[in-house]
């Protein structure tokens, strides 16, 4: 059984996958993993913030250089986890908003690895303990859902679109097992269809697919509710034989193609579950 809770709005199953019982062995996996994911995680942070020094004064809000090495590092986490990635069709080349459906923590690393964007967050995340300092380092947008704060949301984001910048939301407003795809909430776009942005707005819906490891459960990625990240962590780590993800990339719409916003995230949020159909039983090779 599964629901999602109207007051915190997140996404819960009373049927979760079994912990996996880590044993010395599977110690010894999770230390020959984390010590590199590790370096290459917080010395890649290193490294972008010292550019960032100097790119921040010349660029401002523009960032041409730093996303190139959260992609490297989020391209990087893959191999030495020994998840195979995959990527199907093209990302827009276009300054836009990217809308994809939420399964786990590693959304993170599928979507900065093949293409550079830039998160849209609620506005808690930026006090979430480390989290929130990576989320900033990395040019996170931080917004509040009121409607008293939407023409200061509409500035942040033409002044993003304007730089080229692309934003990425979860539409479905919560995280789920990766098996499937929940309603699109129609007030995330709300702000898009402000004449200052609606005409130059482009949308691409993007699905992620994971493929669980070899006899393990099919939510073994997932990542919902109440559950906590050590221990999900852990289990990624300590996995014998790891899985993969596919990021699947739709051709983008044009916002300027649609009369409301309720219309649209249908349309946005069918394209994202048809994606997760179509592929859930393929191989990742």
């Amino acid at each position: 059984m599964a629901k999602v809770n109207t007051v915190s709005n997140v996404w819960t199953s009373q049927d979760v996958p079994p912990q996996l019982h880590i044993g010395w062995v599977d110690w010894l996996r999770v230390i020959a993993r984390a010590v590199p994911l590790i370096i290459l995680v917080f010395g890649g942070l290193i490294v972008l913030l010292l550019v960032r020094l100097f790119e921040r004064p010349i660029c401002g809000v523009g960032r041409p250089v730093t996303p190139y090495i959260t992609q490297f590092v989020c391209r990087g986490a893959f191999i030495l986890l020994g998840i195979r990635f995959k990527s199907v069709g093209s990302p827009m080349k276009s300054g836009g908003a990217v809308v994809a459906n939420h399964a786990s923590w590693l959304d993170i690393f599928a979507l900065n690895a093949r293409k550079r964007i830039y998160f849209v967050a609620k506005h808690e995340v930026s006090a979430w303990p480390g989290i929130g300092w990576l989320a900033r380092a990395t040019g996170t947008l931080f917004i509040r859902r009121s409607r008293t704060e939407a023409a200061e949301q509409v500035a942040m984001f033409k002044e993003r679109l304007g730089v080229g910048h692309r934003l990425l939301f979860f539409p479905e407003g919560t995280s789920t097992d990766g098996l499937r795809v929940l309603p699109f909430k129609p007030t995330l776009f709300a702000a898009f269809f402000d004449p200052a942005i609606r005409d130059q707005m482009a949308l691409q819906p993007v699905t992620l697919i994971y493929q669980a490891p070899e006899g393990e459960d099919p939510r073994f990625y997932g990542w919902w509710g109440d559950m906590e990240f050590g221990p999900h962590l852990l289990s990624t780590l300590a996995a014998k034989r790891q899985g993969g993800v596919t990021v699947v990339y739709h051709p983008p719409v044009q916002l300027s193609d649609f009369d409301d916003r309720k219309t649209l995230a249908k349309t946005l949020e069918n394209t994202v579950r048809a994606g997760l159909d179509g592929h859930s039983h393929t191989k990742i090779s």
